[in-house]
């Protein structure tokens, strides 16, 4: 699995940066986003497959990098937070920096909520 540095300027990033940031997201197994427009992905594919996903979505005078990357980096008054899809089957040790996203639905009470009481 390689970890892939993902940038990109949009000349008009109203127009697609929303779904930019969800296509980016599905593109591995996980991703981190420590800057505005600049992303890490991890990833079995290589960077053609994943520019092949995101090219559709940029314009004309959009710019897009992908760089393989290693673990390393320095990085200032920001951090390095890794998400991961919720998928099916997918067991996250309590110590890992990896976070489900989207969270999980919170457990159902044990105890059923009691009624409101009428007024007389």
């Amino acid at each position: 699995m390689r970890t892939y540095l993902i940038s990109y300027d949009l000349a008009q990033p109203h127009r697609n940066q929303h779904v930019l940031a969800q296509m980016i997201m599905g593109l591995g197994d996980k991703w981190a986003r420590p800057l505005a427009n600049t992303w890490y992905v991890a990833s079995e594919r290589d960077e053609v497959e994943l520019e092949g996903d995101l090219k559709d979505l940029l314009g004309d005078d959009d710019g897009l990098i992908i760089q393989a990357v290693k673990r390393e980096a320095a990085l200032t008054n920001t951090s390095l937070r890794w998400f991961r899809q919720r998928r099916a089957g997918l067991d996250i040790s309590p110590d890992s920096n990896i976070i489900a996203f989207p969270a999980p639905p919170a457990p159902e009470p044990i105890e059923p909520e009691l009624p409101f009481a009428e007024a007389c």
